[in-house]
């Protein structure tokens, strides 16, 4: 699976975005979905998880779809099967000012993408913002 076409100036940008809502973000500390938002907690952003299964992760409030989210938010990082992220997205295009739809590494769907890129929000895919945040800011 090949990644956006995104230079790196572009996707450092996207981390001066703070408030990040993290779809299938779970309460098990062994997965991705978990470790990879408290890294970025740890790194000064605003997680909220979005997860209709809980209704807290990481001592986060919880939201069962990112339309229900009452803050801003700027990107939407996806953790969820590639099948699954378009609906996903239709959800996500309810709010305003999204700027950033980031679907995890191993995740991309054609369709997801058009719809963002439609409504000009930037699509990233096949990328983890943790590998990638580590990459690009690393001392």
């Amino acid at each position: 699976m090949e990644k956006d076409s995104h230079s790196d100036d572009e996707i450092k940008k996207f981390y001066t975005m703070k408030n990040i809502a993290v779809v299938g973000m779970s309460k098990n500390e062994e997965k991705a979905a978990h470790y990879v938002p408290r890294y970025l907690i740890d790194h000064g952003y605003n997680v909220i998880p979005v997860n209709p299964t809980a209704t807290e992760i990481l001592g986060r409030k919880s939201y069962p779809a990112v339309s229900s989210i009452p803050d801003r938010i700027d990107i939407v990082d996806i953790f969820r099967r590639s099948e699954d992220v378009p609906s996903v997205v239709e959800d996500t295009l309810k709010k305003e000012d999204i700027k950033v739809i980031w679907m995890q590494e191993g995740i991309y769907s054609k369709e997801a993408e058009k719809m963002a890129k439609e409504k000009d929000i930037s699509a990233v895919y096949n990328r983890c913002m943790m590998a990638e945040h580590r990459r690009l800011f690393s001392d």
